[in-house]
């Protein structure tokens, strides 16, 4: 099992950059792909970006391409999500979460990543 702590968030303006952190513990930590996803008021939970467990593998929702970087630094256990030109649709409940077992990165469904974070709230003003 893997254990999960987002940090980072807070309310910016538009326009403005945030860079999202998630720490990672426990026995399997190791083999895990990160994945960050994002649920705002009334809406489902989409999914923003991921990264292979060996860090060489990225892959984003194409909307959000471009303005997101999704990168993890193996040797502090911690995967980072950089934001910039923040727009107030952007403005969630972001979450980051674990699939173990040393899998190819493929998979951008919730239902993939069975440990997550408690979530950090970014809230972007216009």
């Amino acid at each position: 099992q893997v254990q999960l702590v987002e940090s980072g968030g807070g309310q910016v303006k538009s326009g403005q950059f945030l860079r999202l952190s998630c720490a990672g513990s426990g026995p399997t930590f190791s083999s895990a792909n990160i994945a960050w996803f994002r649920q705002a008021p009334g809406e489902e939970r989409e999914f923003v970006a991921a990264i292979g467990w060996n860090g060489g593998v990225t892959l984003y929702a194409d909307s959000l391409k471009g303005r997101f970087t999704i990168s993890r630094n193996i040797g502090l256990r911690t995967t980072y999500l950089e934001m910039n030109s923040l727009k107030p649709e952007d403005t969630a409940v972001y979450y980051c979460a674990a699939q173990t077992g040393w899998l190819e990165l493929r998979q951008t469904s919730s239902e993939a990543y069975r440990d997550w974070g408690q979530g950090t709230q970014v809230t972007v003003s216009s």
